[in-house]
């Protein structure tokens, strides 16, 4: 059972995903919150797996809340909600150790599979969010990206083979095990290639690599040109 704070201060939509998270029978919603010191005190409260908390709320706003969870109860997994129009905030929440961000008005199947990822000690990111954060924290423009995928490409030159597609699927959200069932390797193979791959690149985590992994051109779906 994945154990969820809700944290969002719109009433109307805080119920709807709680219906989607709700309906089913892996996940269940144990607090709601309507802003960030709220969503800090019901993560304390109640010790989930993941907050599920949107940027903008009054008062003690999600990325504050972000920093707070994080911080104070690292084993809860922060996943950020969040909008096209929130870019700005996409760094910030990064540094603040956001684990995933899901799209508001995305597909609830992919809410769902976001969140199991992570629960399981993933990192999600949707293709769309993913254009969005390399965007932010990289800039835009087409010569632009196709520098920085060249560049990523160029960083990515001392993994091995496994660790490339280690590294691509992490780029695709999956947890250690999951990745493990996909290659057919032993779990703790794949943690062991994680920690290395975030070591020999100097990541922070799971999510930076994924970033990586897009500009790299190894995920499906990525916005740079890919490897070849």
């Amino acid at each position: 059972m994945i154990r969820v704070v809700l944290a969002d201060d719109e009433r109307m939509l805080r119920a709807g995903i709680r219906a989607i998270l709700s309906a089913d029978p892996g996940i269940e919603v144990v607090g709601e919150a309507a802003d960030g010191a709220q969503a800090v005190e019901q993560v304390r409260r109640h010790r989930p797996d993941i907050a599920l908390v949107d940027v903008q709320m009054p008062g003690t706003d999600g990325l504050a809340a972000t920093e707070a969870i994080t911080a104070e109860f690292p084993e809860t997994a922060v996943v950020i909600l969040t909008t096209f129009g929130e870019d700005a905030y996409i760094a910030r929440a990064l540094g603040g150790g956001a684990r995933g961000f899901v799209l508001k008005t995305g597909d609830p199947h992919d809410l769902i599979a976001g969140l199991r990822g992570v629960a399981e000690g993933g990192a999600y990111l949707s293709p769309e969010v993913a254009r969005r954060i390399i965007a932010e924290l990289r800039g835009t423009g087409t010569e632009g990206r196709m520098s920085r995928g060249a560049a990523a490409r160029e960083r990515i030159g001392p993994l091995s083979a496994r660790e490339r597609e280690v590294l691509a699927l992490v780029g695709e959200g999956l947890s250690n095990g999951a990745i493990a069932d996909r290659l057919g390797i032993a779990p703790g193979t794949v943690k062991v290639h994680v920690g290395s791959i975030l070591t020999r690149l100097d990541l922070a985590n799971r999510v930076q690599a994924a970033v990586l992994a897009y500009e790299a051109g190894l995920v499906a779906g990525a916005p740079f040109p890919p490897a070849g």
